[in-house]
């Protein structure tokens, strides 16, 4: 996936940063903002109507378009790169009617921007494959929930599939179209040949659905907390930070930390724990097989205390996969993020650094493209900007 929107020289995209030391920052784009509200060229962030807290809203880029999927708003919207809604999938009983956007239905396949209805209850985790057609996490009524007894898990999620105009064409469950629902929903991603992979944090471990372009599913995937893959040369205990898939391979990318207790010497008692080493993991997900690991730095958060500046060593988070074997984490920094591109077969590292000012963190969401660029949506008390970093152009080269 390409996703040429705006073109940037190298000599543009790098400079250094001060904050940033000598790790290079990246040049940001704001391609477009968003004003809140719940009229169609809006976005409800902040749950303006007190309709049950803030839900989720995702992002994701495709071929030089934003789509953004507003959970407080209950509904989808894709946008071209200048800020143009092109259509919006949206809820007609808690949404006024569009002002600018007519039915599809009445469009005759003339208009280039459109609205389509559908009952969209919490739209939340959200994915585009190469067909442009649309997957997205939503909310099952309370009278179609489950619990599963065995996970210990509430069952309450399904995943919408839409087509490139935005026309239902079903959804899926755990065995498929048509299937029951899900647990709850971390990430939703397509990967090779537009298959779909489904990722589901249980109170009891993780589950993967591994769904091919016609909603068949293919594969499980069940990892319990207890079966977390250890090191062999390391005396520690596992915890899971997050699993995504690979955007071009049926691989699943596994982002574990590490901690080992620490003991008084004198006494030989235990007196806690600190976080020994982090690393992803790199699965096969048709047979369950580690095919190999990716060791990963700590980040070294240098800030204020006590007016003394002190460091602490703190772990990147997984971010997303990217293709050709790399993967993307993230780490906070005064004024932005630092950013790490790992490379699963040469272990190289490159980094970099980008700007998000404080007062955008009203709600933010952050995504990475199959080909590497970094994108977000960031969000003041008065407008959310969608913006973007042309990582895919490269970082710093550690060797």
């Amino acid at each position: 996936m390409r996703t040429g929107i705006v073109f940037v020289s190298l000599f543009a995209v790098f400079f250094l940063s001060c904050k940033a030391g000598t790790i290079p920052s990246i040049a940001r784009e704001d391609p477009f903002t968003l004003n809140l509200g719940r009229l169609e060229d809006q976005i409800d962030l902040l749950d303006l109507e007190g309709r049950g807290g803030i839900r989720k809203t995702r992002i994701a880029i495709r071929d030089g378009l934003f789509y953004i999927s507003n959970g407080n708003g209950q509904k989808i919207t894709r946008y071209t790169s200048f800020g143009d809604l092109l259509f919006m999938i949206y809820n007609d009983e808690t949404n006024p009617p569009p002002l600018t956007l007519k039915p599809l239905s009445e469009t005759e396949g003339m208009a280039t921007r459109w609205a389509v209805s559908y009952p969209l209850r919490e739209p939340g985790e959200l994915a585009v494959d190469s067909r442009k057609h649309i997957f997205v996490e939503d909310r099952m009524p309370p009278d179609r929930h489950s619990y599963d007894s065995e996970t210990r898990a509430l069952m309450d999620s399904t995943v919408l599939h839409f087509d490139a105009d935005g026309r239902f064409i079903e959804y899926l469950g755990r065995e498929g179209t048509g299937g029951t629902p899900f647990p709850r929903i971390n990430g939703i991603y397509t990967s090779a040949e537009d298959d779909l992979a489904v990722v589901c944090r249980l109170p009891s471990g993780w589950q993967v659905y591994w769904f091919n372009a016609q909603g068949t599913l293919l594969w499980l995937v069940k990892i319990a907390n207890e079966e977390l893959p250890i090191p062999p040369d390391r005396d520690v205990w596992a915890s899971m930070d997050t699993i995504v898939a690979a955007p071009d391979e049926r691989k699943l990318y596994l982002k574990l930390d590490y901690y080992r207790n620490t003991y008084d010497e004198s006494t030989n008692t235990k007196t806690g724990s600190v976080m020994d080493s982090s690393v992803i993991w790199i699965m096969n997900v048709s047979d369950g097989v580690y095919t190999g690991r990716i060791e990963v730095p700590f980040y070294s958060l240098v800030f204020t205390e006590n007016n003394k500046r002190v460091s602490e060593d703190i772990s990147y988070s997984l971010l997303g996969a990217v293709q050709e074997g790399r993967v993307m984490l993230y780490a906070p920094e005064e004024g932005g993020y630092a950013m790490l591109l790992l490379y699963a077969a040469s272990q190289e590292q490159q980094r970099a650094f980008i700007r998000v000012d404080a007062d955008e963190l009203q709600y933010n969401a952050l995504g990475v493209s199959g080909d590497g660029i970094l994108f977000g949506l960031f969000a003041t008390l008065y407008e959310a900007n969608v913006v973007w970093w042309r990582t895919d152009l490269g970082f710093r080269s550690l060797r």
